[in-house]
């Protein structure tokens, strides 16, 4: 169903606690670099820490590998006795504590930054306790794999970066340094082939060029395959010492949690400070009016009529003010008709000329409609206050298992929901719930900003 409506906007990043507008711009654009990445790369410092990682990462896993061997191998064999529990727990301890060592390493050279695994849970305290907290781990166990994955993948990598590197410095540096085989080994430069009857050396100037321009090539390559290979150390980081995905599920439960109770507390703040504020200090003035009205009836009730007209007034008022606090909670339009009507009533109330098109198979859960619409009301406000936009629409629909809604405006643009703006605060709502707030909002205009929200019938 598709509705015109007269006014409408929607929401493009502008904080609606400033009438100004705050449009969150993202950092200038650095000057660009003079040369391409393929000729820089050799230079950087990054490709010599990644080089460095490698350099370590051999010596640092032969002392894994020996430590994880020995302790699991020694605490196994004692297991016949209770000297084994104590033995493997020290093991998986120390894996662990390498296995901090190793993110520290990957975060100062790789830039890899990962975060530590989901802390020991001992519930008692005493030895036996914490190694049965050890024991039971995962991050633990995840940690001593990591040691004896790492070992051969550490070997390989040491080896290939070490030729690479050798083999490419080497022949870029020929011409400078060819002339010591004639002079000191009595061959005529860097044997390329030989047999009991022919030999072929690299000694003439188009020889020695072509060999410099071969090293060139591989000095150009190598920093991108010691890249590659050091891809995979952060991949072994991430998968291995990192926290697993049930309790970084967990944390994030957590915190939408916390932004759900937070957001709860001032939306009922400001319920209290709105009824407050305005309908019941009309009521209190109206009830005083009229206490002054019936003492007035019998003296002067000229008077006392016109006073209440006057609270008939008040009333009005005051009814009206308790109408726009109850929409702002839960509009009963939403509840009786759904989101294609209530929308389209927000749609009419805005300044803006805004088109609304709802396309939904079913209703969704009340908890998901009524943040459906409360999403597109902070958008339309937004978009009505800052976005300078001359017209604007509304679409919602259903998409396998969410829920889409999308508002886009000729305004302005240059909204960006990582700038602490308005809709910085819509997408935490929406990841309380496991939505998604994507921004797109290019200086100039148009903006488009779409919501998702999981369906639930």
């Amino acid at each position: 169903m598709a509705t015109q409506y007269g006014h409408g906007g929607y929401g493009q990043g502008y904080d609606t606690g400033d009438d100004e507008g705050r449009y969150g711009y993202g950092p200038r654009p650095g000057r660009r670099p003079r040369l391409p990445a393929a000729l820089r790369a050799p230079f950087e410092g990054r490709t010599w820490r990644e080089l460095g990682y490698v350099l370590l990462s051999l010596p640092i896993s032969i002392a894994l590998f020996t430590w994880t061997v020995t302790m699991v191998s020694l605490g196994a064999g004692l297991l016949v006795t209770f000297l084994g529990v104590p033995v493997l727990a020290a093991a998986l301890a120390g894996s662990r504590g390498f296995g901090a060592l190793e993110r520290v390493r990957a975060r100062a050279l790789l830039g890899v930054d990962v975060p530590g695994p989901e802390p020991l849970r001992v519930t008692k305290p005493g030895a036996l306790a914490w190694m049965g907290a050890v024991l039971k781990s995962g991050a633990s166990w995840r940690s001593l794999l990591y040691s004896l994955v790492q070992f051969p993948w550490a070997i390989f990598t040491f080896t290939v970066s070490v030729i690479l590197w050798t083999l490419s410095l080497t022949l870029l540096t020929y011409p400078l340094w060819f002339w010591v085989f004639p002079t000191y080994a009595g061959e005529g430069g860097l044997q390329l082939y030989g047999d009991e009857h022919h030999r072929i050396y690299l000694d003439n100037p188009f020889e020695i060029t072509v060999t410099a321009l071969v090293g060139l090539l591989f000095t150009l390559a190598t920093p991108w395959l010691v890249r590659a290979l050091t891809t995979v150390d952060g991949l072994l980081v991430r998968g291995l010492l990192g926290p697993s995905l049930l309790s970084e599920r967990v944390v994030e439960l957590e915190s939408d949690r916390g932004v759900v109770v937070d957001t709860a507390a001032a939306d009922l703040r400001r319920i209290e400070r709105d009824l407050h504020d305005g309908a019941q200090a009309r009521l209190v003035g109206l009830a005083m009016d009229l206490g002054l009205a019936k003492e007035k009836m019998r003296e002067d009730p000229q008077a006392a009529a016109r006073m209440v007209e006057d609270a008939h007034g008040e009333v009005k008022t005051a009814l009206q003010e308790l109408r726009d606090l109850a929409r702002g909670i839960h509009p009963a339009v939403l509840t009786d008709r759904g989101l294609d009507a209530a929308l389209s009533a927000v749609a009419a109330r805005c300044t803006v000329p805004v088109r609304v098109e709802v396309d939904l198979p079913s209703r969704p859960a009340p908890a998901i409609e009524g943040i459906a619409y409360f999403t597109v009301c902070e958008l339309l406000q937004n978009v009505a206050k800052h976005s300078g936009a001359r017209s604007a629409s509304v679409d919602v629909w259903h998409s396998e298992d969410r829920l889409m809604l999308q508002v886009t405006d000729d305004g302005v643009g240059g909204a960006d929901a990582s700038a602490g703006s308005g809709l910085a605060g819509l997408r935490g709502r929406l990841d309380a719930v496991d939505g998604i707030l994507l921004v797109d909002s290019p200086a100039g205009g148009p903006t488009r900003v779409i919501a998702e929200l999981p369906w639930r019938g």
